[in-house]
């Protein structure tokens, strides 16, 4: 994957729902420029009118992990300020890692940084309470979803991936037995204690294996790092992608 050159501003396809704007990041731009470019996409076909603050960076969340709150703090300001000045009713993110931390802006800073938490919302959590404008196209197969850690259990986001993902022509959901526990990805976990790491995905594996997809689906770049690597060792025939991304290929 590559990074993608964003436009500052996509206008809305059909009847304009709402303005939005894109968190970009650090770790999403570099290692996973498709899934940012599916997500503007996704969001424009659903009457969204997508704009990418230019003086955003940066969540914190890995600085936070590290023992740096004082920096994270700083990010969070940046973010507080760059999403104000575009004017935006709601601040999408495709990265659980980086929505978990910018919900918590609120308790690092009074104020601005309540505003900005208040307006965070996933990219599936915002599709499926707008109610996801019906794909046109099919995309055969079957998919196990995933749920990133921070996403089921920081935000509370776990029926709208999967309502989504059923809602594509084609594409059938499959349960696997482990889909909320941990694929040992934990923000920097997977560098800091990886012989743990490697073992908690192993479980995960075997979960995934015996349930056999054509595709894997998570919405955060460490796990999906994380899951292609258990693919790739594990001798898995899967495909692992955001959610967003299947989405995508079912409005081509």
């Amino acid at each position: 994957r590559t990074r993608r050159a964003l436009p500052a501003l996509v206008p809305a396809q059909g009847e304009r729902r709402g303005r939005v704007g894109l968190f970009v990041g650090c770790v999403m731009p570099e290692l996973f420029g498709d899934v940012h470019a599916a997500t503007v996409r996704v969001l424009a076909r659903n009457g969204f009118e997508v704009v990418v603050p230019r003086g955003q960076g940066c969540c914190g969340a890995l600085h936070a992990h590290a023992g740096d709150p004082a920096f994270a703090h700083a990010l969070a300001a940046r973010n507080a300020d760059a999403f104000a000045a575009a004017g935006v009713d709601a601040v999408v993110v495709n990265s659980a890692g980086c929505g978990a931390a910018m919900r918590e802006a609120g308790h690092w800073l009074p104020g601005r940084g309540e505003r900005l938490a208040q307006s965070v919302r996933d990219v599936c959590e915002l599709l499926d309470e707008a109610g996801l404008r019906a794909p046109t196209g099919r995309v055969a197969g079957t998919v196990c979803y995933d749920d990133p850690c921070h996403l089921v259990h920081g935000q509370g986001v776990k029926d709208a991936p999967r309502r989504l993902l059923a809602k594509i022509d084609g594409l059938a959901l499959v349960a696997h037995d482990d889909p909320t526990s941990c694929c040992g990805a934990a923000g920097i976990y997977n560098l800091t204690h990886a012989e743990m790491s490697r073992a908690v995905l192993a479980r995960k594996m075997a979960a995934l294996a015996a349930a056999d997809p054509d595709w894997i689906a998570s919405g955060n770049p460490g796990c999906l790092a994380q899951l292609r690597s258990g693919v790739r060792e594990a001798g898995l025939r899967a495909r692992v992608v955001h959610p967003v991304e299947l989405l995508d290929r079912a409005y081509r």
